[in-house]
């Protein structure tokens, strides 16, 4: 059998894993999905715990780091190595453990390509950085880097299959947005605390 069929397989499952609500849950018996916005990424965590936000971050980034990184492990290239990438996004998104009901695959997006083109990935979570400081919308942060990610691909002049996988990407985390896209045109969307809780 050809290992790289299981590339995609294991980057869902691997991306499917709800860090975020596993924390809260183990942490304060609490569902995350019941506080705030009812997300399971890091900056609903953030809201509950300083420390579960910043885990539930490192975590989700992490796995989707991991996905790519064992793609690369079974000889994929990384056109395999991007559809990886992708798929850890969709297991977040839609993990099958949560009713296929998940975050918004914005962490993991980023460690995912980090693995594939770290300049492009750092250069995105630059553009998150200096998005949220400037403006204290998360989702605003998120929206933007995610957006220019498959420019900054472009840029690096990565093969085609990468910038598909990119914008694929990229698509499906802006797609996931879209309340808060609406909440931003209308001026009602929660700016973000980053004081100590």
């Amino acid at each position: 059998m050809n290992p790289h069929i299981l590339v995609p397989v294991i980057g869902y499952l691997l991306g499917s894993i709800p860090f975020g609500y596993l924390l809260v849950k183990s942490t304060q018996g609490t569902d995350i999905r019941a506080v705030g916005s009812g997300n399971i990424g890091a900056t609903n965590v953030f809201r509950k715990s300083r420390i579960g936000g910043l885990l539930t971050l490192i975590l989700d980034g992490g796995k989707g780091y991991l996905a790519v990184w064992i793609a690369g492990a079974l000889g994929a290239d990384l056109t395999w190595q991007s559809i990886a990438a992708v798929s850890a996004i969709i297991g977040h998104i839609f993990t099958v453990w949560l009713g296929f009901k998940g975050g918004k695959g914005a962490a993991v997006g980023v460690g995912s390509f980090l693995a594939v083109s770290p300049l492009a990935a750092g250069t995105t979570f630059l553009v998150f950085i200096l998005t949220a400081v400037l403006t204290r919308y998360i989702s605003l942060a998120s929206i933007l880097g995610t957006a220019t990610f498959p420019l900054w691909i472009q840029l690096q002049h990565e093969p085609a299959p990468i910038l598909i996988c990119a914008a694929i990407g990229a698509a499906l985390i802006v797609a996931k947005h879209h309340e808060n896209i609406r909440r931003l045109f209308a001026g009602t969307e929660n700016k973000f605390n980053f004081g100590r809780r």
